[in-house]
């Protein structure tokens, strides 16, 4: 976890909400930080219990979708991965925004 950890408000949060394919859904790499976690190992623990999890909980982007998201957002945070984000969907992080 990082050393210095910033408060977390539910604006900060929900503004890491996204609308894809009908669902409201969160990127593995806000998930990841607001869990203090690495991308790679939220993403390898959630494949380990991948039995836990309701059938829907989480999908990963296709190329255009990432592409899109990437244009919609002026600071973009996605540096140089090589691997498209997962995201997951209210029942894979149990969150609800009120707007």
């Amino acid at each position: 976890m990082a050393e210095s950890m910033e408060l977390m408000t539910v604006d900060n949060i929900c503004n890491r909400v996204y609308i894809i394919r009908g669902h409201q859904v969160m990127l593995d790499y806000d998930l990841a930080e607001i869990y203090g976690y690495e991308v790679k190992r939220l993403n390898e623990q959630v494949k380990r219990n991948i039995l836990r999890f309701p059938e829907d909980f989480m999908f990963q982007l296709t190329t255009e979708e990432d592409g899109f998201l990437k244009s919609q957002i002026a600071t973009s945070s996605w540096g140089g991965k090589r691997k498209l984000p997962y995201a997951f969907t209210e029942q894979g992080i149990s969150l609800r925004c009120i707007q």
